[in-house]
């Protein structure tokens, strides 16, 4: 890890010329995107560490990452050997990296950070608790900029207009139910960050971002007219007609600062504080009444509207049969002896995939992990970790594809030959903990987190947790995790709705062992009304692709569970068979055979 700890000289050499005591290197970009273009990857850069989520403090003479749980051993055997200190953020007794700065820091010392990749939520917040010990703050410098030499460019990819048969809804439907929700607010500025709440309400795609059809850009909308701040490269004149029919005025994407600066004194601006960095609202004037709170869209597009819906069942399908005819390759590949490796399976899935003529890209690096390698829950294999696979084991792969018609995310974990009786017991309680949360009946106003324990009961009865999430919404030909609900331990505050869609994905992660995770895609539907207790509200399971029988212990599971999975797999092959050869059907109707 020399590179690394260089890297770390360098950056200390141009704090201290700065004047820059301890330095934050955030996974954002200035969108507070979960997924950036290689230009934002300086959290990656400067410790090695690939994951997707984590914060890297630097002082003077110490260095630490913090990440979550579903990075802790990919982190750990990436930093070994650099300075880089790992804090897992959750674990008891282990500071957040805001504390650990508010113990470490001297009285007066001075914090920095690019204002642009910070948001103002997490600055406020700093500020607070930094309070005590009269930290200074200085945000105008990117300094992995100063010692980056190679640093990638901000990508420059065209826009394309994402069609009313596909979207459902017009951008100028979309405009109007936003303008209803500023009314309500008395706003008269609202300021969009987030790229995929811009491409929804805009009716845009884009490539900016590997598999987030998404286009770097701001946007602002007022009560009258709306924006979009956009390197004007990327606007041919097909796509400049479409927005100006739609009465939307083209920027700059650089002038988003001067354009927020001259809002007039008094004007109420509203903006999500967890997605506006810094820079903009340090813009702002004083006089602005600001009202900070979810964005307006990002609810709007959480709710899917009747031709998404449908659109994202047929998507589905499709992308289940290539998932099918991917096992079926997989598995005989792998019984014949012929050499498969996580590399040359995740692409032969994408492979798959590409068939489908509304295909554009994958959804997200596929995560495929032979054994102790999908224990890492978001283990993404290269050069070095590269393993063959062997007619033994569980090979966990977690993918999804972007479509004209819909984004889909699933995840498989495929019996490859002999188990061990401690895999199939684990294999068989991710069974019952996906099944356990797919048919729920809760009331209306029912949050993710009040329905988290019914996944998670079948694990922790045996003394098994998972340390991430049980489901997430999934964007619309966008990010393919996609707020503002969710299912989770950690309270919030979203209440599930019809039309919401979630992922259903615990699992089972023993390091050095085995990874299991199977995860369906969910629609909230209506269920009934009762005199009793009102509106109650179910799930729908719109993804159809085999559970691998060959894990399962029949003994595990009630009469009701049993009756479940053989019900899922009679309607899996009947949703499926129509597109498949008589070969693949042969191999479909053995894989959802009763049992």
């Amino acid at each position: 890890m020399k590179k690394i700890n260089e890297r770390l000289e360098e950056l200390r050499s141009v704090m201290k010329k700065h004047n820059i005591d301890i330095y934050i290197i955030s996974s954002f970009d200035s969108h507070q995107s979960e997924y950036v273009a290689d230009h934002y990857k300086c959290r990656e850069w400067i410790s090695g560490f690939t994951g997707s989520a984590g914060t890297v403090v630097v002082t003077m003479e110490k260095a630490g990452l913090w990440t979550d749980g579903r990075y802790f051993i990919q982190a750990a055997n990436q930093l070994k050997n650099s300075e880089i200190e790992l804090f897992k953020m959750g674990q008891p007794n282990v500071p957040t990296y805001q504390e650990w700065i508010k113990d470490i820091a001297k009285e007066n010392a001075t914090v920095g950070f690019n204002g642009e990749v910070i948001s103002t939520a997490m600055y406020k917040n700093m500020k607070i608790m930094f309070a005590s010990k009269n930290l200074n703050f200085e945000t105008k410098f990117d300094l992995i900029d100063e010692i980056w030499k190679d640093r990638p460019e901000i990508p420059c990819t065209d826009i394309f207009i994402h069609e009313i048969k596909y979207a459902g809804k017009s951008r100028e439907e979309k405009l109007e139910a936003v303008r209803l929700e500023m009314k309500k607010k008395n706003a008269d500025y609202f300021i969009i960050s987030s790229l995929d709440d811009i491409a929804w309400l805009y009716n845009i795609r884009g490539r900016d971002v590997k598999a987030n059809p998404v286009v770097i850009s701001y946007a602002i909308v007022t009560l009258y007219e709306a924006y979009l701040f956009v390197d004007d490269k990327k606007v041919s004149n097909n796509v400049k007609d479409e927005l100006e029919k739609s009465n939307i005025i083209i920027r700059t994407y650089e002038e988003i600062s001067k354009v927020v600066s001259e809002i007039e004194k008094n004007k109420v601006v509203l903006y999500d504080p967890n997605k506006t960095n810094v820079m903009i609202t340090s813009s702002m004037k004083t006089q602005l009444n600001k009202i900070e709170s979810l964005n307006i869209t990002t609810k709007l597009k959480g709710i899917k509207n009747p031709v998404e819906m449908e659109n994202t069942r047929k998507c589905t399908i499709r992308d289940c049969v290539a998932e099918v005819k991917f096992i079926k390759w997989l598995k005989e590949s792998v019984k014949a002896g012929k050499k498969v490796t996580e590399i040359t399976a995740s692409e032969k899935l994408t492979e798959f995939r590409s068939k489908n003529n509304l295909f554009i890209e994958p959804s997200f690096n596929t995560i495929a992990g032979y054994k102790e390698h999908a224990a890492m829950m978001h283990y993404s294999a290269n050069e070095e970790t590269d393993c063959e696979l062997k007619p033994e084991g569980f090979f966990l792969f977690d993918s999804g594809g972007q479509y004209y018609d819909g984004t889909t995310d699933i995840t498989r974990t495929v019996v490859l030959g002999k188990l061990t009786e401690e895999e199939k017991r684990d294999f068989t309680l991710v069974v019952k903990s996906n099944l356990a949360l797919s048919k729920a009946k809760f009331l209306e106003g029912t949050c993710g987190c009040n329905l988290d324990i019914l996944a998670r009961k079948p694990l922790w009865d045996e003394g098994i947790d998972y340390k991430c999430g049980t489901g997430h919404g999934v964007g619309y030909l966008l990010n393919v995790h996609e707020g503002p609900h969710g299912i989770s331990r950690v309270p919030i505050n979203i209440k599930l709705e019809v039309g919401m869609n979630v992922t259903d994905e615990p699992g089972v992660y023993k390091e050095g062992k085995h990874g299991i995770r199977l995860e369906n895609t969910l629609f909230v539907v209506e269920d009934e009304v009762t005199e009793y207790g009102g509106r109650f509200l179910k799930f729908e399971n719109i993804t159809f692709c085999p559970f691998d029988l060959d894990g399962i212990v029949k003994e595990m599971l009630t009469k009701e569970e049993i009756e479940w999975v053989n019900d899922y797999h009679k309607m899996t092959y009947e949703k499926l068979s129509p597109y498949l050869n008589e070969e693949e059907k042969e191999f479909l109707k053995l894989e959802t055979r009763a049992i």
